[in-house]
């Protein structure tokens, strides 16, 4: 299978307090298009810095990111955002949508940077798609924190991602609601043949997945349940 994303000896510390912090230790892995995988770990393993560097939100202190083939350490800031808007879907646990604007022009927001056309009705075709089709006009505030991640969920499927990355995306819901969202993911994501790569505490999400990678104080400790020796 191709290869959409490629990890080779990531790296990442930052300065705290005069001291060096490890974050990310000697990453390696590959990803495969089309194919759904969970990074799991404890609380400060380096789950959320590892699934930043690999979207192009930060960049690497050492080693290699490459997203579609693209090395995404030696681009600027802008063009790393060019890249997440024309290969990446997101979302966060705590939904980040824009307070001003409807659910509507959330979801519209990654498709108008694109210069697209068409944009409103492709956008509420994706509302329509996580049933929230009734509430195209209502803000983020006037949601709940269900819905709102149902909005998120629509935004990161508007640009058509090559890939989806998730940030513990039902950390704030709950079960019932939780089980919807994930359904919601999946079947997206099979209907769109995107990659999934989420983030999760859940161990029973992560087993939905093709693939689990273990990461343990900022090292990878374990893929696909097999210890590394």
């Amino acid at each position: 299978m191709k290869t959409i994303l490629n990890i080779e000896d990531l790296g990442k510390t930052y300065q705290s307090a005069g001291r060096t912090l490890t974050v990310l230790d000697h990453i390696n892995f590959s990803i495969a298009e089309g194919s759904t995988n969970a990074i799991v770990g404890p609380s400060g393993s380096g789950k959320t810095t590892l699934l930043g560097l690999c979207a192009g939100l930060d960049k690497p202190g050492s080693g290699k990111v490459e997203l579609a083939n693209i090395n995404l350490g030696s681009l600027s800031e802008d063009q790393r955002a060019q890249v997440r808007n024309q290969y990446v879907g997101f979302i966060f646990q705590n939904f980040q949508l824009l307070p001003t604007l409807t659910a509507l022009e959330n979801v519209m927001v990654p498709l108008e940077l694109r210069g697209e056309k068409n944009i409103k009705a492709r956008s509420m075709d994706l509302l329509d798609k996580v049933g929230l089709a009734d509430r195209w006009h209502h803000y983020p505030a006037q949601l709940s924190g269900g819905e709102q991640q149902r909005v998120s969920l629509a935004r990161a499927f508007s640009n058509s991602p090559a890939i989806l990355f998730a940030d513990e995306p039902t950390g704030n819901l709950d079960t019932e609601t939780a089980e919807k969202v994930v359904k919601l993911i999946f079947d997206l994501n099979k209907e769109a043949g995107t990659t999934l790569v989420l983030v999760t505490h859940d161990l029973e999400l992560a087993a939905k997945t093709q693939r689990i990678i273990r990461i343990k104080g900022g090292k990878l400790i374990a893929d696909d349940k097999t210890e590394i020796k």
